[in-house]
């Protein structure tokens, strides 16, 4: 399995945001959308604040496969659901990292938002 190397886990980690797009079946990517990511140790996560009835969350579930992108860098990703193991530390490191927009971080530290959260991995 690969992993993160440290520059892409400051690069991608520390983006304000990040832009994300699922596999199609057709092999093409979905529309990018923009959305939120965090660090918590040498992992990357990503919730969808409208839970998993969002359109970009829905596709990524088709193939578990996709893209990022941040600043001037992207790369391939694996999406992988996760439980609810580390809500706590999740919560943390959104209040901490958007710690100015205090509404959106309600609304992403929700109980819709929590269904819906994917661990991302490297493609290599």
């Amino acid at each position: 399995m690969a992993t993160w190397t440290s520059d892409e886990l400051t690069m991608f980690g520390d983006a304000e945001e990040i832009k994300i797009a699922s596999v199609r079946r057709d092999g093409t990517l979905t529309k990018p959308r923009i959305i939120w990511i965090v660090r918590v140790g040498d992992d990357l996560y990503v919730r969808s604040v409208n839970g998993r009835d969002a359109a970009w969350f829905r596709s990524t579930q088709l193939r578990h496969a996709g893209r990022i992108w941040a600043d001037s860098s992207e790369k391939d990703v694996t999406f992988v659901d996760e439980g609810n193991a580390l809500d706590d530390d999740l919560d943390a490191a959104y209040r901490t990292k958007y710690r100015r927009y205090p509404g959106p971080v309600n609304s992403i530290n929700s109980a819709t938002a929590k269904t819906a959260l994917l661990k991302l991995l490297p493609r290599a």
